[in-house]
C-alpha cells in the first residue's frame, strides 16, 4: 500500500468528497456529476487519481462503469477512522439521496435483458 499516493489522492477536496460518497454506496460517473454539480471531465479525472492510488475500484454494468471503495482499503484502521469521523457534505448527501439516474436505468436495462 502506497500511503503517499493515498494521502495525495485524498488531499484534494473533490476526490475526498467522491471517496466519502463512495463509502456510502457505489456510484457511476453521471451520478457523481449530478451529486457534486461539477463537470464530467473533473469527476473522471478525480476517479482516475483515486483508482491510481488503489482507493477505489470499478466494474462494468452494460455501458456503465460503477465505482466503489476498494474493500482492502476498508480493512485499514485509518479508513475506518475516516469513515467514522468525516461526514459527507450535507448538500452532497441530499443530492445523493435524490439521485435516481442509475436506478431508472437499471430497471429499464434489466427489463430489456429478460
Amino acid at each position: 500500500m502506497d500511503w503517499i499516493k493515498i494521502f495525495s489522492a485524498l488531499s484534494d477536496e473533490t476526490r475526498l468528497r467522491i471517496f466519502l460518497l463512495l463509502l456510502r454506496r457505489e456510484l457511476c460517473v453521471c451520478e457523481l456529476t449530478n451529486i457534486l454539480e461539477i463537470e464530467q471531465s473533473r469527476v473522471s479525472h478525480s476517479l482516475k487519481e483515486l483508482a491510481n492510488a488503489q482507493i477505489i475500484l470499478n466494474r462494468r454494468y452494460g455501458k456503465w462503469n460503477i465505482y466503489f471503495v476498494n474493500p482492502k482499503i476498508l480493512k485499514q484502521k485509518i479508513f475506518a477512522a475516516i469513515k467514522k469521523e468525516i461526514n459527507v457534505y450535507d448538500k452532497d448527501l441530499k443530492r445523493m439521496i435524490n439521485c435516481k439516474i442509475r436506478m431508472s436505468y437499471n430497471s429499464k436495462n434489466l427489463n430489456e435483458e429478460k
